[in-house]
């Protein structure tokens, strides 16, 4: 008996040793099964964490889920900023961007500026399994999703004309144009060159707050270590039209690589997309960088050249590790994200203050 209990002492100390280096010090490029599969999603969209968990536990791909959790919130209009319904352009209209990516054969699907068709990282996802191409925009996307079986629908609802009129009546503010006449900050357009620019300073604070946060952006890490990112959003709320932000740009709005992990942001876009950070992210991971730090990384980079811009990254990595990073504004001190595991009972939000 004296030897079958040290025989079984020491099975417990050879399976927790390895459990606790896991969760302290994860040997690059290891993966837990007791840690995997992971899903991890910007903003507390619960019911997107939990439409990809189940899809998942029903033995759907990491493909499947990804698609079917970012729409969720498409269906939801998450906040107003996924979806149809929210953020009109300046001319009152609704358009969706949305990507997804395979991080196992580094296949990229991507629309932008998609009119009338709500679900638009279905359409995204058809641009991988139907052409050659990675990245479809406008009108042209749109003719697209309808050659693939999606309809065409109205995308504006009374809240978005509503948030347009209210645009209009407050002298169409805020907007995005600069060094342009009549005097953008005082009044609504058309706008047009004039004739000497006078360059004047950007707003030195991001336009962007979290009451208007935008896209969804989702990372899954498979059970087998596939990695596969996504996002949907309805991008910058008055924006200029035609304008396209960070959430269908590969290695900018999210990345995945199944050797290294995955990544996806949030935040001002125009800002964010210049400097690629779920790309940089995803490879401070393949580096050994721990989740946390590698978001942090990407956010003190962007923050040297915008200190106040309006962000956050999600980062996880193929051993399950994850964790994220937000710059800290006034307003916004904390940044929220959903996580699911076989870790934890059920989708979790999760905090984490900003830097």
């Amino acid at each position: 008996m004296a030897a079958g209990r040290r025989g079984g002492l020491a099975a417990v100390v050879v399976l927790v040793v390895p459990l606790l280096l896991l969760v302290v010090l994860p040997p690059p490029g290891a993966a837990s099964a007791a840690a995997l599969p992971v899903v991890i999603n910007t903003w507390a969209f619960r019911t997107a964490a939990e439409t990809a968990w189940r899809v998942l536990e029903s033995g759907g791909s990491e493909l499947d889920a990804v698609e079917r959790g970012c729409g969720q919130c498409e269906i939801d209009q998450c906040d107003g900023s996924v979806g149809y319904g929210g953020s009109p352009d300046e001319s009152g209209e609704t358009t969706l961007d949305a990507m997804i990516m395979d991080g196992n054969t580094m296949e990229v699907g991507a629309v932008a500026d998609l009119r009338r068709v709500k679900n638009a990282i279905g359409v995204a996802r058809k641009v991988i399994e139907y052409t050659k191409h990675t990245l479809l925009v406008g009108e042209s996307a749109s003719l697209f999703a309808v050659r693939m079986g999606f309809p065409y629908e109205d995308l504006t609802t009374q809240k978005s004309l509503s948030l347009y009129s209210e645009w209009l009546n407050q002298s169409c503010q805020p907007n995005y144009w600069k060094n342009v006449v009549p005097d953008s900050s005082k009044s609504c357009g058309p706008y047009k060159r004039p004739g000497k620019v006078t360059y004047k300073e950007e707003q030195t604070l991001s336009q962007r707050s979290v009451q208007n946060h935008d896209t969804i952006g989702m990372v899954i890490i498979g059970v087998s270590g596939t990695v596969v990112s996504g996002t949907s959003t309805n991008g910058a709320v008055h924006k200029i039209p035609g304008r396209v932000g960070d959430s269908p740009i590969a290695g900018a709005g999210s990345y995945a690589d199944s050797t290294a992990g995955g990544a996806a942001a949030t935040g001002d876009g125009d800002i964010m997309m210049r400097f690629l950070p779920s790309y940089q992210a995803v490879e401070y991971m393949r580096m050994g960088t721990d989740p946390t730090v590698a978001c942090q990384k990407v956010i003190s980079r962007i923050q040297k050249y915008a200190p106040k811009f309006f962000g956050a990254v999600i980062c996880a990595n193929t051993t399950g590790s994850y964790g994220a990073a937000c710059n800290k504004i006034p307003g916004f001190t904390q940044f929220h994200f959903m996580v699911s595991s076989p870790l934890l009972s059920q989708p979790t939000e999760q905090v984490v203050d900003c830097i």
